[in-house]
C-alpha cells in the first residue's frame, strides 16, 4: 500500500479559476486524510439560516439572542442534513473528535444546547454538511491547479470576517490570490 502525505488539519482554498459553484471561492478545513479519502467541510460559505433556525428546528430555546444570529455554513455537498460544529480544544461532548492541537469537530447535538445557554465555547463555526474526495481524487485536483493547499489557522477558522477569509488563507501561504492568473500551465 502506497503512503500517501496526510493534509489533514489544512486549509485547502480554491484557485481563481475553480467555477463550481459549490467551491467558488472557498476555503475548506480539512478534518481527515488518509488512503480512503478526503473530508472536509467549507468554512467560508454563509447559507441563508442562521442558529435560530437550528435552535427551532431542534426545539431548544436560546437564553442568547445575539448567538441565534450567528450564519451556519454550507459545509458541502454531502449529507446536508447533518451538522457539523467547529470550536477551540478544552471541552469534550457527547461526540467530538480532536481535528489539532487546537481544532475540535462535535457532531452531537449537546454542544447547540450548550451555545444556546451562552454556556458552550465562546469560538465556534456550525456548518451542515461536508466535502469528500475519493482516494487519489484530492491529489489529482491539486496536480490540476484546482486548489492551493497550506496550513490552517484557528484565527481565520474562528475569528476571521467571512469574506476575508478565502484570501487570509491564501496569505498565510504569502500567495496574494488577487494576483494569480487565470492560465493554467505546466513546465
Amino acid at each position: 500500500m502506497s503512503t500517501i502525505p496526510s493534509f489533514k488539519n489544512t486549509f485547502l482554498i480554491a484557485m481563481p479559476t475553480l467555477r463550481d459553484l459549490q467551491f467558488f471561492h472557498s476555503v475548506v478545513y480539512l478534518c481527515d486524510h488518509n488512503e480512503q479519502g478526503t473530508i472536509g467541510i467549507v468554512i467560508n460559505q454563509p447559507l441563508m439560516m442562521t442558529l435560530d433556525e437550528i435552535f427551532h428546528q431542534l426545539g431548544i430555546k436560546t437564553e442568547a439572542p445575539e448567538i441565534g444570529k450567528r450564519p451556519v455554513f454550507s459545509g458541502g455537498p454531502i449529507h446536508r442534513e447533518r451538522g457539523f460544529i467547529f470550536h477551540p480544544t478544552g471541552t469534550h461532548w457527547e461526540r467530538t473528535v480532536e481535528v489539532s492541537s487546537d481544532i475540535m469537530l462535535t457532531t452531537s447535538p449537546d454542544i447547540l444546547k450548550a451555545i444556546s445557554e451562552d454556556k458552550g465555547p465562546k469560538d465556534f463555526l456550525v456548518a451542515l454538511g461536508y466535502s469528500y474526495w475519493k482516494a487519489w481524487q484530492l491529489e489529482s485536483e491539486l496536480s490540476a491547479n484546482s486548489w492551493l493547499y497550506g496550513p490552517a489557522s484557528a484565527d481565520i477558522l474562528f475569528r476571521q470576517p467571512v469574506e476575508k477569509r478565502w484570501r487570509a488563507a491564501a496569505a498565510l501561504l504569502g500567495v496574494d490570490i488577487d494576483k494569480l492568473s487565470d492560465e493554467i500551465g505546466h513546465a
